[in-house]
């Protein structure tokens, strides 16, 4: 897999309280560093000017339709002929591949309230999504298959930074595994933004899983 000159980008700002998409193609590479153009916004079609410092995720299809996503930096700007941008850029083998099922899933530890019939309780989810979590049940509960639920999850992220998303969910199923109580959730009505807030969580998450079974070879 390689990142090559041409190739089309798709920019997304990460830590903002603003969903954009960005578009741009790489026009040089140096090692560590991409070049592209000025990008232009996906919903306005207008010029973007980015921030140096401002941090995006950036996603990308080969030309074998695989796509692939990496976190970035604005590091500065270039003139000349063609105006340039030069963004951070990462080793290959901290690409992740982005699967082609709608919500990739990634087994961390999340704290996450729910409420049902008025009564609140506090779970460790083993995995999340943008689709659902699992959550494990250390006690009795009186929620079963099909109940409709209120969450609020925690998604602490590297940088220090914390969000709070809402959402309603429906228990899809609670099952025993390894002596263990599990419920299956689905979110059912995740605001857009607080959507985004978990897609980049896992992305991120999945960046630091990576890096550890890196380290460990």
């Amino acid at each position: 897999m390689e990142l090559k000159i041409g190739t089309l980008l798709t920019l997304e700002p990460t830590y903002t309280e603003r969903i954009e998409k960005f578009r741009c193609k790489v026009v040089e590479q140096e090692e560590n560093v991409i070049y592209i153009d000025y990008p232009t916004n996906v919903m306005t079609k207008k010029t973007a000017f980015l921030v140096d410092g401002a941090q995006f995720r950036v996603s990308f299809h080969t030309e074998d339709k695989q796509s692939f996503a990496f976190n970035t930096e604005v590091l500065g700007r270039r003139a000349g002929n063609i105006p340039m941008i030069l963004l951070a850029c990462p080793p290959e083998e901290e690409f992740i591949k982005i699967q082609r099922r709608e919500y990739v899933r990634v087994e961390t530890p999340v704290d996450i309230a729910l409420e049902h019939n008025g009564r609140f309780y506090q779970f460790v989810a083993e995995d999340i999504s943008a689709g659902g979590t699992a959550l494990h049940l250390k006690s009795l509960v009186d929620f079963k298959d099909g109940d409709y639920v209120r969450l609020m999850i925690v998604l602490p992220f590297s940088n220090g930074d914390m969000r709070y998303v809402q959402t309603d969910a429906v228990i899809i199923r609670i099952f025993e595994r390894d002596e263990a109580h599990i419920a299956s959730v689905q979110f059912t009505d995740t605001d857009e933004l607080d959507k985004q807030h978990i897609v980049r969580f896992c992305f991120e998450r999945q960046l630091i899983i990576r890096k550890k079974e890196m380290n460990k070879l």
